[in-house]
């Protein structure tokens, strides 16, 4: 009989049935397809550390290249060595490793592309085929890789280092910990939508639960019932969304596997596979029983006082406090507490303000003897915002999410393209094989007539002194970059501090420190650095600071020519504007110099598009999440909405009978929709602003060492509200519908 009773709820409401079982399937959707993408991101990233490693591959001594021949010289002396054929193919194909199941057998488990004997998929192919793609005219090198460092090689070999793609521990972490954000985000918006549906349906069976009571029911029987319904409903409604979620993550897979390609060059596993995420399943349901059956643990008491105005008092002490935590944090745990304190305190505090500030527009056009229909429909508003409290603030939250995302997404892309645009300015980049002269090249290009601007590169690591004297104090190690010389290619970078000339300042012995040395040690213009260098200690005047997005290690750029003797770079190239001369005959000169073939020469193009391709596609994946996190809370608000408006279409109904034509009551209800939802969007602005900065100039500069320009796009706040505009228009078309569904059902009674 009780569970009868029960049901009968729902055979005169299906609706609301049906409104809970969607936002169960749409939030264990989006909370699933988020976790399977995030866990396919972190294992596949674990992965492909493993396979871009550093390893080392074997050349000939006399400088010529290695062939066929030379593999099966080294397999026959017992060497492990298997072939790697790397083919470089234009956009959108891009590039292709052939490698050798059988010969990487010998690899076992360190076997890169996949195991032994196996392939794990993209970019990876068997060799032959790539033998055939090189055929087409493609660009091709051929490597022999060995086993390890310590193989034993014949007379006339030797090795080298290789990396198979750039390491992505900094990007990898900068890529997680937006995807672990935003999953929490997600998180919160889905319980808060979950238990705004639940406690409008508990609001509407109150008078049922206590028809119960008066029949004798115990309370505790009611509680206990209202949980096995929801742990039946979640039970049926999470297996479909947890379907829903991995057909999600597969939709996105493709987006989502090209942002890790141009990312951190390695795609999804095929070891990151498509099973049900049964533990997504396991938090959904204990957050679905969680948020909609809080009331029971939380005090009546409680529940009341947080509506009161010492409730206020506490949102606005709460508000203040996660306010000045976030601005005074010193480290990114304080910036997360104090985020999560501004968005408890704005999510307490936004719903009463709204209502309050329609009560006010209602008392100011009542006493201004306006529309007596304005009036009542400012009433209507301030009661909405009230019983629609929880969407309210998913909506409030996923819009001011969108907001700060997009902001962060436009402005990381506007401001890489002008730094990559002044970093690449020259027309080729030549690489210096391990071993050869640079010294002797640079002298090669000085002597050359008709050649354009050009200078060599040298990169290393140095020590800074940051108490005394390097035999008494500590030293800090950071990247060295140095220049000889000083061309024209680096005269228009746009430095964020500088004393005047500060090229010229640079030859004469000064140092540029980036922006995420200038912020660890806090290193202004004009201070004097102590520098160790190959057991040298230099001391040098700091003057500019420079942006260097992407990564955090601090940096120090100085001159080729102040370097110390003893130096030993890691690595070494030529930036070179060939002017009046072809680069094939450039190379060709640089070749015989350093007598190999094995010159490699880079064009701007190329590496222009492979970094704007890697840096454009970092937030594709989240701002991708941000948009569907913002169409799960306008979903919710449209399914809220129309709930909660069927529940009052006897008052509606009353306009018509107080002698308001149809088609004014319908423009009412139009209005009082829309505005709802555009209010919406204008209290999520301020939190969306601020959002935007604790990311730019909180966070980025907190995890990564540099900071982004704080720019706002109010085009985008205008798309947003044709979005809210839109869903409100939809809640107001679906209320016509049942209305005039209603008037016809009575007509057919009468």
């Amino acid at each position: 009989m009780l569970v009868r009773a029960f049901v009968s709820h729902y055979r005169r409401h299906p609706f609301q049935l049906a409104a809970l079982a969607v936002m169960i399937v749409l939030a264990t959707m989006l909370w699933t397809g988020v976790t399977v993408l995030t866990d396919q991101a972190r294992n596949s990233l674990f992965e492909s550390e493993e396979a871009v490693a550093p390893r080392v591959h074997v050349v000939r001594m006399d400088g010529q290249r290695i062939g066929v021949d030379e593999f099966a010289e080294l397999r026959l002396a017992g060497v492990c060595v298997a072939p790697w054929l790397e083919i470089e193919r234009p956009p959108p194909e891009g590039r292709v490793i052939g490698i050798d199941p059988l010969a990487m057998s010998c690899f076992r488990e360190g076997a890169p592309g996949g195991d032994a004997g196996e392939l794990d998929g993209a970019p990876f192919l068997d060799i032959s085929e790539a033998v055939r793609l090189s055929r087409e005219g493609h660009d091709r090198r051929l490597y022999l890789l060995a086993a390890n460092e310590n193989v034993e090689l014949p007379e006339g070999y030797t090795l080298r280092d290789f990396s198979l793609g750039p390491p992505t521990g900094e990007l990898g972490d900068s890529f997680l910990l937006n995807l672990d954000a935003l999953s929490l985000l997600v998180l919160l918006i889905t319980g808060l939508l979950v238990r705004s549906v639940h406690r409008l349906g508990i609001a509407q069976r109150q008078q049922s639960f206590d028809l119960l009571y008066r029949f004798g029911v115990p309370r505790q029987k009611v509680k206990q019932l209202l949980a096995a319904e929801l742990v039946v409903l979640t039970g049926v409604c999470v297996l479909p969304g947890l379907w829903l979620g991995t057909q999600l993550a597969g939709t996105l897979g493709g987006g989502f596997g090209q942002a890790l390609d141009s990312l951190f060059d390695v795609t999804l596993y095929a070891g990151s596979a498509q099973s049900l995420p049964w533990q997504a399943a396991g938090v959904m349901v204990l957050l679905v029983l969680t948020v909609c059956l809080l009331d029971w643990v939380v005090p009546q008491g409680w529940q009341g006082a947080a509506v009161s105005g010492r409730g206020r008092l506490i949102a606005v002490t709460v508000l203040l406090v996660g306010l000045a935590s976030v601005a005074l944090a010193p480290g990114l745990a304080w910036v997360f507490v104090g985020t999560a304190l501004v968005f408890a305190g704005s999510g307490w505090l936004v719903p009463g303000l709204l209502a309050l500030w329609a009560e006010r527009r209602s008392d100011q056009t009542d006493s201004d003897g306006n529309n007596p229909l304005t009036r009542w429909r400012r009433r209507e508003l301030a009661v909405m915002f009230r019983h629609l409290a929880l969407p309210v603030v998913a909506l409030q939250f996923a819009m001011a999410t969108v907001l700060a995302v997009q902001a962060l997404v436009t402005t990381f892309e506007r401001t890489f393209d002008e730094w990559l645009s002044q970093r690449l300015e020259a027309e080729f980049y030549v690489g210096v094989p391990r071993g050869a002269d640079a010294g002797l090249a640079a002298t090669t290009l000085r002597g050359l007539e008709g050649i354009g601007a050009w200078h060599r590169v040298i990169r290393g690591e140095a020590r800074i002194i940051t108490d005394g004297l390097a035999s008494e104090g500590s030293t800090v190690a950071v990247d060295l970059l140095a220049l000889a010389p000083i061309s024209d290619l680096v005269l228009d970078w746009t430095l964020l501090a500088s004393i005047d000339r500060p090229w010229q300042k640079l030859e004469q012995g000064g140092v540029m420190v980036n922006e995420q040395l200038a912020r660890r040690d806090q290193l202004e213009v004009g201070d004097t650095l102590s520098v160790v260098i190959a057991g040298t200690e230099i001391s040098a005047h700091v003057i500019a600071i420079y942006a260097d997005y992407g990564r955090p290690a601090g940096e120090l750029l100085m001159s080729g020519a102040a370097l110390p003797d003893g130096f030993s770079p890691h690595f070494e190239s030529f930036s070179v504007n060939p002017g009046e001369l072809a680069m094939t005959d450039i190379r060709e000169r640089l070749a015989a110099v350093w007598n190999t073939p094995d010159v490699t020469v880079r064009d701007n193009a190329s590496i222009r598009a492979l970094a704007s391709q890697v840096f454009g596609q970092t937030f594709l994946l989240t701002h991708a999440i941000s948009l569907l996190t913002l169409a799960l809370a306008a979903v919710a608000l449209l399914i809220m909405g129309w709930v909660f408006f069927t529940t009052r279409v006897w008052y509606f109904q009353l306009l018509g009978i107080w002698g308001l034509p149809a088609r004014k009551v319908f423009g009412q209800l139009r209005h009082l929709s829309v505005t709802l939802t555009l209010a919406v969007t204008i209290a999520a602005l301020p939190l969306g602003i601020w959002l935007t900065w604790v990311l730019v100039s909180r966070i980025n500069p907190l995890a990564f060492g540099w900071s982004l320009p704080m720019d706002l796009y109010p085009r985008f706040w205008l798309e947003l509200g044709l979005v809210a505009a839109v869903t409100g228009l939809v809640v107001a078309h679906l209320m016509r519908r049942q209305l005039v569904h209603r008037a016809k059902d009575k007509q057919v009674k009468t």
